[in-house]
């Protein structure tokens, strides 16, 4: 492992301190590529409700962030029954809210830059008289960095340590370096490239490739194509926007007899000083590998307790190299735990450096319950709902979670149309162990009026 900066330390803690600092957060989801706007545009067209995506870090980020009191913005208002929910009956604190729409948010730095006297603009006046010394968001880019010059703020980590942190193919070639266990991968500048890399895999006995732009989110900026030729048209052109894309085998059961275990994550939360392991879930993904949910503690670990170990000792190699990048806050490292030749590996799939899908229900759960288990899964409604009458069912089916109680469900967001009514939300299960979570699931859907399925992020 490379030498961390002085006075650095590894921890594990759960939950870590987080930050004493009060700040103004910006729910930029259309920053979150960086630039990217083809990228971008696929991501918005598959959330459903995507304006409403950013509410749900309203129910975490005053644990976040303990300076008080905090500024969020956010496109639309959230649910009022949910943020009832949350701060009368949870007792959580939330933050003030500010609506800023993604359009907006491109032109801000302007705004500000144009606008000495701000008694006019009550979102501006909002920016300029808050308290908060700093500003960060889902990822902090060169805009981010802009407002907060001119609103005399700092950003939390840097926009090199940001992006850089995201980077699938840094991090590729830093595991290599570190000489830890990796997918077998080809580097392809373009479609030519990409093609003589299928056709590799494919002579190495390979029946499927995953292509992977070096930046990207929730399934976006990753495809699975066949290890065949013509595959290589396939793949947009915006995957190579910030340079050359991996080419990796993909690891299905049966394929150079190798068996898929599970898909392991760790939490991550890196200050100036410290870097925390502060949880170990494991990923339910679809099977194209996107994320639709999370369960901690892993049920891998009853069968292969030994896989603990070595989770924790790559998470600090590749957490140690995400805080020499200049990143700064909460992080998701994702693993992939395969059997082959008669041995466990664990390989790392990727880092995430920002508020990921999992973080919030960590945080929520370990802030309630810091020795339970809990488990995450998104729900989507085949009619959109209004959120006071699903609150109501959730509490009328006796699993609504309240402080105290053995166990309960924590609705943190809903995604919504554009009249409010829900189409999706984000729920997590905290108990004394995975089975009463997975009953408290069935024993809620067993009960409510309505049609719903799990979806993904």
């Amino acid at each position: 492992m490379p030498p961390l900066p002085p006075d650095v330390e590894i921890l594990h803690a759960a939950p870590p301190p987080f930050w004493t600092r009060r700040v103004v957060f910006f729910c930029n989801l259309h920053s979150i590529f960086y630039g990217n706007v083809a990228e971008t545009e696929q991501l918005m067209n598959e959330i459903r409700g995507s304006h409403s995506y950013g509410g749900r870090v309203i129910s975490i980020l005053d644990l976040l962030f303990h300076g008080r009191p905090n500024l969020i913005l956010v496109e639309t208002s959230p649910n009022t029954g949910l943020t009832n929910y949350l701060a009368d009956t949870l007792g959580l604190s939330l933050p003030l809210t500010a609506i800023l729409p993604s359009e907006d948010y491109a032109t801000l730095a302007a705004r500000l830059a144009r606008a000495p006297s701000t008694r006019d603009d009550k979102l501006l006046g909002q920016l300029r008289d808050h308290p908060a010394e700093w500003v960060d968001g889902f990822v902090t880019d060169r805009r981010l960095e802009q407002i907060a010059g001119i609103l005399g703020k700092r950003t939390v980590s840097t926009p090199e340590g940001s992006k850089n942190g995201n980077n699938k193919y840094l991090l590729y070639l830093h595991l290599v370096k570190q000489r830890l266990p990796a997918f077998d991968t080809h580097i392809a500048s373009d479609r030519g490239e990409l093609a003589a890399g299928l056709k590799k895999l494919r002579a190495q006995g390979y029946r499927s490739a995953v292509v992977k732009a070096q930046i990207g989110a929730s399934g976006h900026g990753m495809v699975r194509l066949p290890a065949e030729e013509g595959a290589a048209a396939e793949v947009p052109e915006f995957y190579y926007f910030e340079g050359p894309c991996m080419v990796q085998g993909w690891i299905e059961n049966g394929v150079l007899e190798t068996k898929k275990l599970a898909s392991p994550s760790v939490q991550l939360f890196l200050s100036d000083e410290k870097i925390f392991l502060f949880d170990m879930t494991e990923q339910i993904l679809s099977e194209e590998s996107v994320h639709q949910g999370n369960a901690s503690p892993p049920p891998i670990l009853e069968q292969f307790p030994e896989v603990e170990r070595e989770l924790w000792r790559q998470a600090s190699i590749v957490a140690t190299w995400l805080h020499g990048q200049g990143y700064r806050g909460t992080a998701s490292a994702d693993f992939l735990i395969i059997e082959r030749g008669g041995g466990l590996e664990t390989l790392v799939c990727e880092i995430n450096a920002r508020v990921t899908g999992a973080t919030y229900p960590a945080l929520l759960a370990r802030h309630f319950k810091p020795e339970g288990n809990w488990l995450m899964r998104n729900i989507g409604f085949r009619k959109a709902i209004d959120g006071g009458e699903l609150l109501a069912l959730l509490d009328g089916a006796g699993v609504l979670f309240r402080p105290g109680a053995p166990a309960g469900m924590i609705p943190f967001n809903f995604n919504t149309d554009v009249d409010g009514r829900v189409l999706k939300g984000q729920f997590v299960c905290i108990a004394e162990n995975l089975e009463i979570c997975n009953a408290l699931l069935a024993r809620a859907w067993a009960r409510l009026p309505v049609e719903w399925n799990y979806d993904r992020d």
